[in-house]
């Protein structure tokens, strides 16, 4: 009996790494084994930085409300914890493209805090 391989199932799973490495560079485009390589390191990078995105993007708002805070002669530390006392719920998200955007928007709130 001659030996039994699925390989339309193995086609179908190499063309899916394939597809899934176009746009690389020389072999890792076209070559199974280099391919799939760098393909699952990719889909590491991708779960890995899909968390960091969120760490990267609460430092940038927070740097840019301390920014913005310290025009007003407050530090960043100094006005969360005043916006928490007189209980504003504006997230650092909201804040930091008032204090980019909108400067008179946010002095509106600082003064308001002060």
């Amino acid at each position: 009996m001659p030996r039994s391989v699925n390989a339309v199932a193995s086609r179908a799973r190499r063309k899916k790494v394939i597809k899934q490495a176009k746009g690389y560079f020389g072999r890792r485009k076209n070559v199974w084994t280099v391919a799939k390589n760098a393909v699952e390191k990719a889909m590491l990078y991708a779960y890995r930085d899909r968390r960091n995105k969120k760490r990267t993007f609460r430092a940038l708002w927070i740097t840019r409300i301390n920014a913005g805070a310290r025009v007003h002669g407050l530090s960043y530390s100094q006005f969360m914890g005043k916006l928490k006392a007189n209980g504003i719920e504006l997230n650092r998200k909201v804040l930091a493209d008032l204090a980019m955007n909108h400067p008179d928007a946010f002095k509106a709130i600082v003064d308001q805090v002060k």
